[in-house]
């Protein structure tokens, strides 16, 4: 495997990665990056799902990217976040199809080419599955640690063990596991509804020996904050729904500091 570089200037480089689609990784990795930056970190927020690139949507902008004269891109400001997306990128419903060769490139491009400046998080939204933009992202950079987000069904739990090993096979450390659509509260009773199972997410986390970050419920407020733009936790760590996604990000930061200090500290590689 080639030598894997730092990217300049950011401490820690998280992967959000899902072993299958539609277990809310976008959702979580929107909102845990928001979280993070409420918590008084600089954090940027890279959309590496190239065929779905739904953060822009998630978070509001339609922003296209400038360049400096050097030709490096200047990430767009969102609520907070630096963000760099391909669907800032492609007009409308223009889908993107490419193989892997052509992915690799904009992957490689988002990493190098990206003026990021400091940041204590870079968050890199990935693709599902384990194919060219993981194999890509884990040959180009030092990643600090990877996050699988799951649902408690037994079919996305099958998928999380091979995103777990995919992981530890090019020895990148798995932060954590977080079981996303855990349980609903039924509006009328108050009672605990398990629409998808419980806790099979942390079964599957403990079985590997990785560390459970934590259970975010079904909540219509999480969707549709996603959907118009206004993700629950820009609102803060005691805005609706928010409460699950700060004990996330507040797991994801103590797992790093942890990494960390048994490493003897990050290093912040300033060019």
């Amino acid at each position: 495997m080639p030598q894997r570089q730092p990217i300049p200037g950011v401490k820690y480089l998280v992967a959000i990665a899902s072993g299958k689609g539609g277990v809310g990784k976008t959702t979580v990795a929107v909102n845990v990056a928001l979280a993070l930056g409420k918590l008084g970190n600089k954090v940027g927020l890279l959309d590496a799902d190239v065929y779905g690139p739904n953060v822009p949507i998630m978070l509001g902008s339609t922003a296209e990217p400038l360049a400096t004269p050097q030709q490096r891109i200047i990430p767009v400001e969102a609520q907070g976040l630096k963000m760099i997306s391909m669907g800032l990128l492609t007009p409308g419903d223009k889908p993107v199809i490419w193989r892997g060769p052509m992915l690799h490139s904009v992957i490689t491009q988002f990493l190098r080419s990206v003026e990021w400046g400091e940041l204590d998080y870079l968050v890199i939204d990935l693709p599902p599955g384990t194919g060219d933009v993981q194999l890509t992202l884990i040959q180009t950079v030092e990643v600090t640690g990877a996050i699988v987000v799951t649902t408690p069904s037994t079919v996305a739990l099958a998928d999380v063990r091979k995103a777990i090993e995919m992981f530890r096979q090019v020895n990148v450390e798995v932060l954590g596991v977080v079981e996303n659509m855990s349980t609903f509260h039924c509006p009328h009773c108050g009672g605990p509804v398990d629409i998808f199972g419980h806790g099979q997410g942390a079964k599957t986390a403990i079985a590997y020996g990785v560390p459970v970050l934590g259970e975010i419920e079904i909540d219509p407020r999480i969707r549709v904050g996603g959907d118009t733009g206004k993700p629950v936790a820009a609102a803060g760590e005691r805005g609706p729904a928010a409460e699950s996604l700060y004990r996330v990000a507040k797991a994801v930061g103590a797992r790093l500091e942890e990494l960390a200090a048994t490493a003897g500290g990050p290093t912040v590689h300033i060019d």
